[in-house]
């Protein structure tokens, strides 16, 4: 029996041992497959953190650099102040319909340039006396005769545009004909600075004031005008102001494209939402981002400001128009589809 149970006692302690050494090499083995897999998943996440903050330096040097150059400091601040200003009142444009209002005085504007330059006189003078004028011609040959609104409109800005060019030609002058059609923000000096903050601030402060007004007047003139409200001052007071914010983007983007920040972020706004307050937000919001990375993108790949700026203000345009939440064409499709 003694024998039995030691040999017993001997294999029991053999099989343990086993079991014991099965036991370490299977933990072994777990350790030597767990070890590489963490070693590369800790190789990743540094890899991963060395590609973000990669990626944010070359953010923030897409971002700053442009800011240790004074022309692109001063270029970025008019922008946004013009594109501010141009996408409030690009609100009220939308509502009226007045787009090709704006494109005629935008043009008009021209001639006043060329005499105001012959004359000694600031340019933004010239420039909004004739705006102001395109805009008393259109009404006068208006109620004067049978053409309707966007005939006389499409004859007085082509011919006040033709004029001058032709004064522009006849006229010894250093005017570069070029930055008066698409503009010369990276060339803005300080007087021309203060002028179009002077200008910027006038444009605004008439906004704010007869804000509710005119908004009134823009959604249902004939109740506005049922209620008390003077239209017909509001009616030239809003031609006013659009001269003066012709005049302030004659600097930003040129005659030729004033029109775009005047209608775009607007449009673009009014895609978003319902309320005007609202569209007011997002319109300048819009206007001015999209002239701040306008100018960017400019920058950096050395194209037209101008260009820049209307290309970014007409790509957030497409994206309401596709992606808008409620008055979204994808939107619209889903709807018509379920």
């Amino acid at each position: 029996m003694s024998a039995t149970a030691a040999e017993r006692g001997e294999r029991f302690g053999s099989r343990h041992a086993a079991r014991v050494e099965r036991a370490k090499n299977l933990s072994l083995l777990r350790l030597s497959t767990i070890r590489p897999v963490g070693h590369h998943f800790r190789i990743g996440a540094y890899e991963q953190l060395g590609l973000g903050l990669h990626k944010c330096v070359l953010v923030m040097e897409f971002l700053l650099e442009p800011l240790s150059y004074g022309f692109m400091v001063r270029a970025l601040l008019v922008s946004a102040l013009v594109g501010g200003v141009c996408g409030l009142l690009s609100c009220f444009m939308t509502l009226k319909g007045w787009a090709l209002m704006g494109d005629a005085v935008s043009h008009a504007v021209l001639p006043g340039v060329v005499i105001a330059y012959g004359l000694g006189l600031p340019l933004s003078l010239g420039a909004f006396v004739f705006g102001v004028g395109s805009v008393a011609a259109i009404g006068f040959v208006k109620q004067m005769s049978r053409v309707k609104e966007d005939t006389v409109i499409g004859l007085v800005f082509t011919g006040f545009f033709a004029l001058g060019l032709v004064l522009n030609s006849k006229t010894l002058s250093d005017i570069d004909l070029h930055h008066i059609l698409i503009g010369n923000v990276l060339g803005i000096q300080g007087a021309e600075i203060v002028q179009i903050c002077l200008i910027s601030g006038i444009v605004l402060l008439f906004l704010l004031i007869f804000f509710r007004d005119l908004m009134l007047f823009c959604f249902d003139p004939t109740h506005a005008r049922s209620i008390g409200i003077n239209t017909g001052m509001l009616h030239y007071l809003l031609l006013g102001l659009l001269s003066l914010a012709a005049v302030a983007g004659l600097q930003t983007v040129g005659i030729i494209l004033v029109v775009a920040m005047l209608v775009t972020p607007g449009a673009t706004a009014y895609l978003l939402t319902d309320r005007f307050d609202r569209m007011a937000v997002i319109a300048v919001i819009s206007s001015m981002s999209s002239c701040l990375l306008g100018v960017l993108i400019s920058f950096r790949t050395d194209s037209s400001p101008a260009g820049c700026i209307v290309l970014t203000q007409t790509v957030q345009f497409l994206l309401a128009f596709l992606l808008a939440p409620r008055h979204g064409v994808l939107r619209r499709q889903s709807n018509l589809s379920t």
